[in-house]
């Protein structure tokens, strides 16, 4: 090997310094000590220039070892001329030759040089191999920290922006106000004068009356002519009297009070607290779960998880607000949710329940990102006897956690009572779509679907969507939407899986705009895209605002409405992509969710979304004004088991499918309980998108059995 440097004695650098073969790193590498025999290799000088390599000196005395002339890589000994070293003394770090370990090695073990080099040379190239190896994870890391440093700008310039409009809302609004309060100022002023003016016009119209008539009066009674009080009297008389009689307004008819009351000190306050900027310092490769659910669940029982979010040094985060994600894979690839409570303590509690014994995978993330040991391997049986133990699981190990932290909740969790038991139905559906007729009297007229990636096939699918004459399907795990005539054929289906703009990467909404577009919620990927009828992509909205949009939906000014499941918060856009209004926070307030599903728009261009951990469904303006809610947790008629998909029918009533319990509820306009969809011959399982078809059926997502159904509906 060859390394141009300056010679030590010849003081250029116009020959390359050479490395003898025994060295195998130069000194100014800092590797551990060892040999460096730099030989100059200018021809005509006998320079050379030896090192004795340590972690703590630059130069000391070693054995110098010219190169042997003519042979390359061979070496001989500067101390015995013409031995050429053939061994490595041990403790020395150093070739020597025979002459060398009788006078100054004698008693130290010594190995082949050849045999050393080769070893030494199998390292190094172990090292590079394992630094080489490094380089993928870098460059992977560093990805995904730009993508971090993406989003991060992109929230940054999205919250800029929403200050920005936010306070300028708030100053038209002030003016509007100031307008307003100057307007009915100068009105009330103006009809307290109106009504001052006419009464003192009258009483200085009398009062000039008085004296026009008092004057002509007076003049004759002061000339003493007999002729003319005679003519007076008769011309005035009557007059005098009707004017020393008259009722006059003497009293004031109005007051001079104007006061202007305003509580600015209280608004002051809420101006001085308005809007505050919510993050943590979380990570998710420091942060953990424990709990007995990460390893087993009792079929049919509510089962908790508790995660503890950490900083990068390990730190305990003390704030909540952490974005938290959960979902369960099951057997079959479909996914179960679950609740997160936030505790607002940096902890907080994944609570689910499972319907069926089987092994699954539970999957925790902190912003889109797997906790320490996540995916988790989970089994659930049929009763507390049939467990596995908890303390000796892989998931414990990966982890260190311990069961202490695990607590067991009463409360209830999506399906944690099904009123309808769902079955999955699986032999007499094919890989082509075909129309299963209901062999049982109930509104079930046909069922198109089973699992599998084909046309006609799906894997988790969510939204569900009808135009004129067709019904469109957001398959979540296939990455794309399939197409249906409203008689269940398979007319087309469209969709690349990817993060860029135009593929899909886990869409779970999907609305047909009156202009025929087809708009999609894209959950993985935090935007909203916009495709022709024939698939084709136009656009994309919502891009660094969403953080989980889920569903959507049109309403009568065509605008685009997003139920964001994660951030729990509802945007609308124009179609262009300028954002119309939002509303929305995380809670349990009238105007707040937790984990708001679906969206639909009545005939009074209202909002109604399903807020599916509140167990209820909200109706809001289209300002986003709350109007009322109804529903509550539990199995009764109008109770809930986390509502997912919401359809409005005609006459304003109201479809909501009820996932935990498996079924389809009806309501009226105000939130009345009507009745239920029949579904009893081929029971659902976590139904999610609904919609009303054209000619008038109800089709619904059935996502655990991967197909959809339509049902009669009577309006």
């Amino acid at each position: 090997m060859e390394k141009r440097a300056q010679c030590k004695m010849r003081g250029d650098s116009t020959w390359p310094l050479q490395l003898c073969v025994s060295a195998l790193y130069f000194k100014d590498l800092c590797f551990p000590s060892v040999l460096a025999v730099v030989v100059c290799a200018d021809p005509s000088s006998n320079h050379m220039e030896a090192q004795q390599g340590s972690p703590d000196t630059s130069s000391e005395e070693c054995t110098v070892l010219e190169a042997l002339p003519g042979k390359g890589s061979g070496l001989l000994c500067s101390k015995h001329k013409g031995k050429v070293p053939a061994l490595y003394c041990l403790p020395c770090e150093s070739a020597v030759c025979e002459d060398c370990i009788v006078e100054q090695h004698v008693d130290h073990p010594t190995d082949s040089l050849t045999k050393i080099v080769d070893q030494q040379h199998t390292a190094l190239q172990e090292r590079l191999d394992a630094a080489k190896n490094r380089l993928p994870q870098i460059r992977g890391a560093a990805q995904v920290l730009r993508d971090i440093q993406q989003q991060l700008s992109s929230q940054k310039n999205s919250i800029e922006e929403d200050i920005h409009s936010s306070f300028s809302e708030l100053h038209k609004t002030l003016d509007t106000r100031k307008s307003v309060l100057l307007m009915e100022l100068e009105v009330t002023y103006g009809l307290k004068q109106k009504v001052l003016q006419a009464q003192l016009d009258t009483l200085l119209k009398e009062e000039a009356a008085i004296n026009s008539n008092c004057s002509v009066t007076g003049e004759a009674l002061d000339g003493a002519s007999e002729a003319a009080v005679l003519q007076t009297h008769k011309d005035f008389g009557e007059r005098l009297s009707e004017l020393a009689s008259q009722g006059l307004p003497l009293q004031p008819e109005e007051n001079d009070q104007l006061e202007l009351m305003m509580e600015v000190e209280g608004l002051r306050k809420s101006i001085h607290n308005l809007g505050a900027i919510i993050t943590t310092n979380a990570v998710a490769s420091q942060t953990e779960a424990c709990g007995e659910g990460l390893e087993q669940s009792v079929v049919g029982q509510p089962t908790s998880v508790i995660i503890t979010t950490r900083d990068k040094s390990g730190g305990l985060c003390k704030t909540g607000n952490a974005i938290i994600s959960a979902e369960i894979f099951t057997p079959d690839g479909s996914i179960t949710d679950g609740e997160i409570l936030d505790h607002k303590n940096g902890t907080y509690e994944f609570l689910y329940t499972l319907h069926k014994e089987g092994d699954f995978s539970l999957a925790l993330r902190l912003y889109d990102q797997h906790i320490k040991g996540s995916p988790f391997r989970l089994k659930a049986t049929s009763s507390p006897d049939d467990s596995p133990p908890t303390t000796s699981g892989a998931n414990a190990a990966s982890t260190g956690s311990s069961e202490g932290g695990a607590r067991r909740r009463s409360a209830k969790s999506p399906g944690s009572r099904s009123r309808q038991k769902g079955v999955r139905r699986g032999g007499s559906l094919f890989s082509t779509p075909k129309k299963k007729v209901n062999p049982i009297e109930d509104d079930l007229i046909f069922r198109i679907g089973t699992k599998g990636r084909n046309k006609g096939e799906f894997t988790n699918l969510q939204g569900v969507a009808a135009s004129s004459d067709s019904i469109l399907i957001a398959d979540s795990n296939n990455q794309c939407v399939q197409i249906f005539s409203n008689q269940g054929e398979f007319l087309s289906r469209f969709g690349v899986r990817g993060r860029s703009p135009g593929q899909l990467q886990r869409p779970t909404g999907v609305a047909v705009h009156p202009n025929g577009d087809i708009i999609i919620a894209d959950y993985d990927n935090k935007w909203v895209s916009i495709f022709t009828s024939d698939g084709k992509y136009k656009a994309k909205l919502g891009s660094g605002r969403l953080m989980g949009p889920k569903g959507v939906s049109v309403d009568q000014n065509g605008h685009v409405i997003v139920v964001d499941n994660k951030a729990c918060m509802v945007f609308i856009f124009q179609p262009s992509g300028k954002l119309v209004t939002k509303f929305g926070s995380r809670g349990n307030g009238d105007r707040q969710f937790a984990g708001p599903h679906f969206a639909a728009v009545n005939n009074n261009n209202e909002i109604i979304v399903t807020d599916f951990h509140n167990h209820s469904v909200k109706v809001f303006s289209a300002e986003g004004e709350f109007l009322l809610k109804f529903g509550s947790n539990g199995e009764g008629n109008g109770q809930f088991n986390a509502p997912t998909g919401v359809a409005v029918d005609i006459n304003g009533n109201i479809i909501v499918a009820d996932w935990g319990n498996s079924r389809i509820q009806v309501f009226d306009g105000s939130g009345s309980f009507l009745s239920y969809i029949n579904t009893a011959a081929d029971p659902l399982y976590g139904p999610q998108g609904l919609a009303l078809t054209s000619d008038g059926h109800v089709v619904v997502a059935d996502s655990g059995n991967h197909c959809f159904k339509v049902y009669r509906y009577l309006q």
